[in-house]
C-alpha cells in the first residue's frame, strides 16, 4: 500500500512531486528544504533543455574531472561557483548593508591569515618591484564620523599579477601585505605597488568552460581588504583600478561600482621624496564605510 508521503509511479509530468515525496522523512528540515528546490530547479532545466544522453553524460564528466582537479591547495569547484556568479551572490545574500556603508566582495583565495602589523604608512613591497603607489583614506561609520582603532588587513598581487604564495623563493613572505591600525582621525595610508590584472586559474575544466562560452578568464587589478572593529560589522572587499581593461568583465563577478577607486598618476619630486619613492608614482585614495553591528 502506498504511504501518504509517496506520489505514485515516476513519469515525465509528475516526476519532481515523486522524487521531493520520497523525502518527507528528512530529519532536517533546513536539508529537506534545499533539496527540494534543487531537485525542482534541476528537473525544470532538464524539461526546457531535452539533453540527449550524450550530452546529460558529458555535464556528468565534466562535474567528475572537476572533483579530479580539488586538492588540498585547489578548490575547483569553488572556482566553478566564482564563474557562473553564485560565489558573489551568495556573499551579497549574506551581506546586506545599510545605505552609506561600503559593500563587499568575495574574499579570494590567497588571504594568509597571519600578516604582520606595521606602522601607519609603511612600505608593504618588500622587494622594490613595480610601479610606486601610495593608499589613503579615512574609516568612517554610516554618520560620516571617523572610527578609531579599525584594523585594516590588507593584501595584493604584485605588477605581473602573482601573490607572494603563489612565488614561494622569488617573492619575500609577506610581499605586498600588512595589518595597519587606525588612530583618532580614521585616516590610513601606506605604500605598495600598482597591482596588475592576472587570470584565474584556467588549466582545469572550469577554464575549458569559459574558453568554450567565449569568456576570458581574467581579474582586473584590485587591492584587498579586510576591515574590522569593535562594535561594527566585518567588511571584506577590494578597491579596483576603473582604467584596468577588465574592469567591465571580471571573470569571476567581483566588481561593484561603489568599489572603484581613483588611480591618479603623481609626478611630484617633493612628493615623491617624501615617500622615498625615486620618481613618478601612483596615488590612490578610497574611503570606507562600516556598518555597525547588529543587535
Amino acid at each position: 500500500m502506498m504511504e501518504a508521503h509517496e506520489k505514485g509511479y515516476f513519469t515525465e509530468e509528475n516526476s519532481v512531486e515523486v522524487v521531493t515525496g520520497r523525502n518527507a522523512g528528512a530529519k532536517d528540515e533546513r536539508l529537506k528544504q534545499v533539496m527540494e528546490v534543487i531537485t525542482r530547479k534541476l528537473h525544470e532545466a532538464v524539461k526546457e533543455l531535452e539533453p540527449t544522453q550524450e550530452e546529460w553524460m558529458q555535464a556528468i564528466l565534466f562535474l567528475t574531472r572537476t572533483g579530479q582537479m580539488c586538492n588540498e591547495w585547489r578548490q575547483e569547484f569553488i572556482l566553478l561557483s566564482d564563474v557562473l556568479g553564485v560565489s558573489m551572490l551568495v556573499d551579497a545574500i549574506n551581506n546586506r548593508k545599510p545605505s552609506g556603508a561600503s559593500e563587499s566582495t568575495v574574499l579570494g583565495p590567497f588571504h594568509v591569515a597571519d600578516a604582520p602589523e606595521l606602522p601607519m604608512g609603511s612600505n608593504i613591497c618588500l622587494d622594490s618591484k613595480g610601479e610606486d603607489m601610495v593608499i589613503e583614506g579615512r574609516i568612517l561609520d554610516t554618520e560620516g564620523k571617523p572610527i578609531v582603532n579599525a584594523v585594516i588587513d590588507v593584501w595584493q598581487a604584485n605588477d605581473e599579477g602573482f601573490y607572494d604564495v603563489q612565488q614561494k623563493g622569488i617573492q619575500p613572505d609577506f610581499n605586498l601585505r600588512g595589518i595597519f591600525r587606525t588612530g583618532p582621525d580614521g585616516h590610513y595610508w601606506f605604500r605598495a605597488v600598482k597591482p596588475k590584472y592576472y587570470p584565474i586559474p584556467d588549466d582545469g575544466p572550469v577554464g575549458q568552460l569559459l574558453g568554450h562560452l567565449g569568456r576570458h578568464p581574467y581579474r582586473p587589478a584590485h587591492l584587498h581588504y579586510i576591515i574590522s572593529a569593535d562594535g561594527f560589522e566585518t567588511l571584506t572587499t577590494h578597491i579596483f583600478d576603473p582604467n584596468d581593461p577588465y574592469i567591465h568583465s571580471d571573470a569571476v563577478f567581483g566588481v561593484k561600482e561603489s568599489l572603484l577607486a581613483k588611480f591618479n598618476r603623481v609626478n611630484d619630486p617633493v612628493r615623491a621624496k617624501a615617500y622615498e619613492f625615486d620618481g613618478d608614482f601612483w596615488d590612490v585614495t578610497h574611503d570606507f564605510v562600516l556598518a555597525r553591528s547588529r543587535a
